[in-house]
């Protein structure tokens, strides 16, 4: 749980980069962010790149090309515009909505918890995230933009949702299949597919074009670039690989609220503000959910040995 934890507070970064960076278009974001993690990756791999590329087969290139879009440029892509369009608030209580999607997909697997189990804390999470949901649209500080393009914003955090849904349950399995690769190293090989997948948005984003920036722009651009590369998609996926290995796949998605936590506490920090009563309670409920969730899954330990999730399926 704690390198789940990890995870979600590191990933919780990426929904301030559009806000912060909004003079910016989603394409550039997303060059800038995954170039960066590919260079990353790159550096941290260093001499054992290649020995590292000849062990994989077509298989899990396809593979590892799947997760790159969907986890990454898919993903990040639709959050950005989300974000820019929406609000992080919005943009993030829609995402938190991952554990439910992924805890549902995987009622069927073999060390999945009953459904009746997890219903409590499914329904926490649930009433939490609408509790946040009724805060950020009804508060007076939320700002206001057209309704088409707030709806535009609210279908892309949707369409984020099911990215990254499909990504958690897919890369988790993956794992399962790669007992020779550590977690860390298909997270590096992950960020070298990214960057190379990225440099196909370069003629998009020229085309769409944005207004021009200047000198202090492009380099809070390259700096914030290189931290989100570095701490939510070098470190960040590193233990959330690590999480995805130890935990069961229902019990792995339920960590990702914690970057829907740690999203709307840089959202606090950045508008310096505290959250009201309303929100106060809805985080409740979220760290609630979470909790009950864990009890259930460490009551089954005895029968369903996390680890065997990750190292006994094919």
């Amino acid at each position: 749980m704690a390198s789940g934890a990890a995870a979600g507070a590191l990933w919780g970064t990426v929904f301030l980069v559009p806000a912060v960076l909004n003079g910016f278009s989603p394409f550039e974001l997303s060059i800038g962010r995954y170039v960066a993690y590919g260079l990353v990756s790159a550096v941290v791999l260093g001499v054992n790149a290649r020995p590292l590329m000849r062990r994989l087969d077509r298989s899990a290139w396809w593979g590892l090309v799947w997760l790159s879009l969907s986890g990454n440029l898919v993903y990040y892509l639709l959050l950005a515009f989300a974000v820019q369009s929406a609000g992080g608030a919005a943009t993030s209580l829609i995402v938190g909505l991952v554990p439910v999607v992924v805890a549902v997909v995987a009622r069927h697997d073999a060390d999945a918890i009953p459904m009746r189990r997890l219903a409590p804390a499914l329904a926490l999470s649930v009433t939490g995230v609408a509790l946040i949901a009724y805060s950020a649209l009804s508060s007076q500080t939320t700002q206001v933009a057209p309704w088409p393009t707030r709806l535009l914003g609210l279908v892309c955090a949707v369409g984020a949702l099911l990215s990254w849904s499909a990504y958690s349950i897919g890369n988790a399995r993956w794992l399962t299949r790669r007992h020779d690769l550590g977690s860390h190293e298909w997270s590096l090989l992950t960020g070298l597919m990214t960057a190379a997948l990225s440099l196909l948005l370069v003629p998009v984003a020229l085309a769409v074009g944005t207004p021009a920036h200047d000198l202090e722009q492009w380099w809070l651009f390259v700096g914030m670039s290189m931290g989100v590369a570095l701490f939510a998609s070098v470190l960040g996926n590193a233990f959330w690989n690590r999480a995805s290995r130890l935990l069961p796949l229902s019990l792995s998605g339920q960590m990702i609220v914690f970057e829907t936590l740690a999203a709307l506490l840089y959202s606090f920090l950045w508008h310096r503000r505290w959250p009201d009563a309303l929100e106060w309670a809805a985080i409740a409920l979220l760290v609630a959910g979470i909790v009950q969730c864990a009890r259930v899954h460490r009551g089954a330990l005895p029968q369903t040995q996390p680890g065997n999730n990750a190292d006994n399926r094919s």
